[in-house]
């Protein structure tokens, strides 16, 4: 007998002009009841995914989305069913907002997911709805002053993800720089990665930390507690299968196009990033001679935003 094949299922992350999102509480009766959910329902057979995420808003929350993107699938095996979530990011919608199931429906900030009780299978969606979709690099061996007025200007520009570079730092100045950096950062909103060094990271309580690939295949399992953020750099689909089996919260692949960090690596293009990250079930950030303008074509990519140094970067 062949396996049935998974529920597929439209959801939206829903956020409004102040960057709350949108969750409802799904009633006692249903499959996982009593659990918070992002707004959504099944996709009917030869349904389009956009049209069936239209009818379910429409009819369990009273608004019609307006701009939606797609944002992650998350394929999920319960006990007793299987399920595909194909999640979009909708940043712009008509009506207002109300259970019109019966069901509560709440805003909430991005940080304050953390305190609801959702299905497992939302345990992805829950991630990246929480990550921005602009994640700063610092550059190697930027002088600390250079390096702070950079982050501050980062930072306002809405990168609330930065990830501190370790390159040609000793242990003593890194700390130092890392214990500087986490106050700035955290006084914008903003959450502040350590490269490589997970011993750093720990020491100077930051938010969480930045694996290399080679790190990546070295680890059995993600370095940090659930509480803190593991990002790691990949560069294949291998790597984000990798960076799914040990449970990192986050990937970047690159290069998405030719970069002058890498000269000699061929950029993969927007079609076979697209491709290798269709099915990865964690936020992925697009990384490699992209930046700002670049952030439609990532979201139509399915990637969570993009990453960079360079094109971020305007200190000086």
């Amino acid at each position: 007998m062949s396996a049935s094949k998974p529920v597929h299922v439209a959801v939206g992350v829903v956020t409004d002009a102040a960057a709350r999102v949108l969750i409802c509480r799904r009633g006692a009766h249903r499959h996982q009841g009593g659990l918070w959910e992002f707004p959504g329902g099944k996709v009917e057979p030869g349904e389009d995914v956009c049209a069936a995420l239209d009818r379910e808003l429409t009819e369990e929350v009273g608004i019609r989305p307006e701009l939606a993107w797609p944002l992650i699938r998350v394929p999920y095996r319960y006990p007793d069913k299987e399920v595909l979530l194909d999640v979009w990011r909708v940043s712009r919608f008509t009506g207002a907002a109300q259970g019109r199931e019966g069901q509560c429906c709440q805003w909430v900030m991005p940080p304050a997911l953390a305190d609801f009780r959702f299905p497992p299978a939302n345990h992805p969606i829950v991630l990246a709805a929480g990550l921005p979709a602009r994640y700063l690099i610092t550059p190697s061996l930027a002088g600390a002053e250079g390096l702070l007025r950079g982050v501050q200007q980062g930072l306002s520009l809405g990168c609330k993800l930065v990830q501190l570079r370790t390159d040609g730092l000793s242990e003593v100045q890194l700390e130092k720089l890392a214990h500087t950096l986490l106050a700035v950062v955290r006084a914008a909103g903003g959450k502040l990665l350590v490269s490589r060094r997970v011993d750093i990271a720990r020491r100077v309580g930051a938010d969480g930390v930045h694996l290399s690939t080679a790190q990546l295949w070295a680890l059995r399992a993600r370095p940090l507690p659930a509480s803190l953020l593991v990002g790691a750099s990949c560069h294949n689909p291998e790597d984000l299968a990798r960076a799914c089996t040990i449970g990192v919260d986050f990937a970047v692949l690159s290069p998405v196009r030719a970069t002058l960090s890498h000269p000699g690596r061929e950029p993969l293009g927007w079609q076979t990033f697209a491709a290798w990250i269709r099915d990865v079930s964690i936020p992925v950030y697009a990384l490699g001679g992209v930046g700002p303008a670049d952030m439609e074509r990532a979201w139509r990519a399915r990637a969570q935003g993009v990453a960079g140094i360079r094109k971020f970067w305007r200190a000086g």
